[in-house]
């Protein structure tokens, strides 16, 4: 599998996440979305920046979704409650793994984090 992006070739693996995370911009992000059915809004962009954030400045850690919320809980304080319910409405197939997926890092091996 690969994606097309401005008349480049992504190499991806046979799940679709990046081989070379190098590769990564906000147009592969924006394909990678497209092809998983994702809308990518303000909010979805927020995890997004987090996951990578995390990912590339704390020693690769990835963040499951217990942690996931904890940290949006701080973040978004307007939004009332904030559950995994919220991430999910950004990420349905798992805030872990899909927006790992279309952020351009490598694939989490462990479960959702509850």
């Amino acid at each position: 599998m690969a994606y097309e992006v401005n008349s480049e070739t992504i190499e991806t693996d046979a799940n679709g996440y990046l081989v070379n995370q190098a590769d990564w911009s906000e147009a592969v992000a924006k394909a990678i979305a497209e092809m998983e059915g994702v809308n990518l809004s303000e909010k979805a962009w927020e995890i997004i920046n987090y996951l990578r954030d995390e990912y590339l400045n704390n020693n690769g850690n990835q963040p499951n979704e217990r942690q996931m919320v904890k940290h949006f809980k701080g973040v978004w304080t307007d939004e009332g409650k904030v559950d995994a319910k919220s991430l999910y409405i950004h990420f349905p197939k798992g805030p872990a793994k899909q927006a790992s997926k279309i952020a351009g890092l490598p694939e989490t091996k462990r479960k959702g984090g509850y």
